[in-house]
């Protein structure tokens, strides 16, 4: 059996525990507010970050260039644990691991020595410059080129790069820059080192939030750079080798909303214990928990279990999981935003001050949901392939899915793995019943299905890992299982209502042919009203008091 990427658990640990000892030292709350106030990117953290002393960048490089050959899983836990301190940090430093990606995916194995040595050895910063002002983000409309510089006996001697990149993280402080062009054979990447002739950086952007980082345009006027800066020495592959690694650097971006989303929530956890209303701390009051507080907890809960499944596949050599980290990517960052949302109003006026930080964390996790694509490109991508997957093989996808969890509810029925099946079920009849109306041609149908798909198959990890952990033993087995319950009661009543929406939103009153088939889904999915929700205050409350608990 192959063994799975990634670090060994000590060593993460050990990366772990110096980036905290650093951010602790050199990022202070003090200096946040400064570099947000000022829209100060940090480049000496950074170069320290990037340093041999520290090397956190060598979690992402493999072992061959000088790195840790860290995996899908590593780097997640990175991230998560890097935003719960600073977004604004955490996608700077992220980004050259995204600036990376080409190179690690695409280039010759020549190149991938001499640039990802480089970058290990020198700490370089790195940029990556796919998206333009026009193209948003549909990557083939890229109107940047890349023409052809001829050479002696009709050999190519370089390409000649003319065009604008827009919102590119790192893009005026990156010494590397990772390029995609329109060559004559098709969409293609090339590395631009900094200082070549006709780069430079444009305006800095002025943003609502990550305003540590650096976002500039990039501008390439007549860029000429060797014909062996093409990755992989073939023209025409570079969307192709985008796609290959949407999967990976989108579960990132799923990590980033996480760790954004839960260090806000820990501050508002702290702040309910002392603060004191009514003669009681706002933690002990049960409306204040189960508004503001715990729901949120179990949906990062359930992120963090998602992305931790995903990225253990990933790293197990499974390829083609770019439908799961859209799906990571939609459920983990609009879960951070509703969580830093929360945690503004959890501390009332005082969340909407700066010197609380919530009112920062709230302003920078809401890029999340925008930048690797935004939440809707997500959704369109999950409804569709999901919808196509239902489909073709006639129900089963899911069908399959909901069996698995019958196996698990027979083996721990404490964890909710019985209303997860059910949610799955229910959704598989929704889809079809949507297909079948042919109401997916509607954008809004395919939405909605795309949410009901997210968090269906997020409450499905949860209780698998919820189920993991009672075997394991583990001391917060009891606390999974509640917060696994919940969730899956949430996604069965969520796909219940879903599918009388879907099944009401476009049958036309009066046609009792359109009536008919909408009342046999309700009657099919549950729709009128099976008790999805039952005990689902008392698996709050469990987790209410695990976390006035908490230390």
């Amino acid at each position: 059996m192959t063994q799975p990427a990634g670090l060994a658990e000590d060593t993460r640990g050990m990366v772990l525990e110096t980036m905290d000892k650093l951010f602790e030292r050199d990022l202070p709350p003090q200096r946040q507010l400064a570099l947000d106030e000022h829209e100060q990117f940090p480049e000496d953290l950074v170069r320290r970050m990037l340093s041999p002393e520290v090397g956190l960048h060598l979690v992402f490089l493999p072992e061959e260039a000088g790195g840790l050959g860290g995996g899908a899983r590593d780097v997640c836990e990175l991230s998560e644990r890097m935003a719960t301190v600073d977004l604004g940090v955490a996608t700077a430093f992220l980004s050259i691991a995204l600036g990376t990606d080409p190179i690690l995916v695409a280039g010759t194995e020549e190149q991938r020595r001499h640039w990802l040595g480089r970058i290990a050895e020198e700490g370089l910063i790195v940029a990556y410059g796919v998206t333009e002002p026009e193209a948003g983000s549909n990557v083939a409309a890229l109107r940047t080129t890349a023409a052809r510089v001829p050479g002696g006996n009709g050999q190519i001697a370089g390409y000649r790069l003319n065009g604008a990149k827009q919102f590119i993280t790192n893009g005026g402080v990156a010494d590397l820059y990772t390029i995609l062009a329109a060559t004559p054979a098709g969409p293609s990447f090339f590395v631009v080192e900094r200082g070549t002739p006709g780069l430079s950086a444009g305006k800095k952007e002025q943003k609502h939030g990550i305003r540590a980082s650096d976002t500039a345009a990039v501008l390439l006027e007549d860029v000429q750079v060797p014909a062996s800066h093409l990755m992989g020495g073939e023209e025409g592959q570079g969307l192709k080798q985008a796609n290959k690694v949407f999967g990976y650097t989108r579960l990132m971006v799923g990590a980033l909303g996480l760790g954004g989303g839960q260090g806000a929530l820990d501050r508002a956890l702290a702040y309910a214990r002392t603060r004191i209303q009514f003669g009681t701390p706002l933690i002990d009051k049960e409306g204040y928990m189960f508004k503001l507080i715990v729901p949120h907890w179990i949906d990062l809960a359930a992120a963090r279990a998602y992305l931790e499944e995903i990225a253990g596949r990933i790293d197990a050599g499974e390829a083609d999981l770019q439908i799961e980290g859209s799906i990571a990517k939609l459920w983990a960052t609009e879960a951070g935003n509703r969580a830093a949302d929360a945690a503004v109003q959890a501390l009332g006026g005082y969340g909407y001050t700066r010197e609380y930080l919530v009112e920062k964390y709230r302003r920078d996790v809401r890029i999340t949901t925008i930048y690797e694509g935004t939440s809707e490109i997500q959704q369109n991508i999950i409804g569709v392939y999901r919808w196509k997957a239902v489909v073709r093989s006639r129900g089963e996808f899911y069908q399959e899915a909901a069996a698995r969890l019958d196996e698990l509810e027979q083996e721990n029925p404490d964890v909710g793995a019985g209303p997860a099946a059910a949610a799955l079920r229910s959704l598989n009849e929704t889809v079809l019943h949507c297909n079948e109306r042919k109401s997916t041609r509607h954008q809004v149908v395919l939405f909605t299905l795309a949410d009901l798909m997210t968090q269906s198959e997020v409450a499905a990890a949860l209780c698998r890992k919820a189920a993991r952990l009672a075997r394991e033993g583990s001391p917060q087995a009891q606390l999974f299982a509640a917060m696994s319950r919940a969730c899956a009661k949430k996604a069965l009543a969520a796909v219940q209502e879903g599918g009388r929406l879907c099944a009401a939103g476009f049958a036309r009153a009066g046609d009792q042919d359109d009536l008919a088939a909408a009342a046999a889904l309700l009657a099919r999915t549950g729709g009128r009203g099976a008790p999805a929700a039952a005990g689902l205050w008392e698996d709050m409350e469990i987790v209410a008091n695990a976390l006035r608990t908490l230390a």
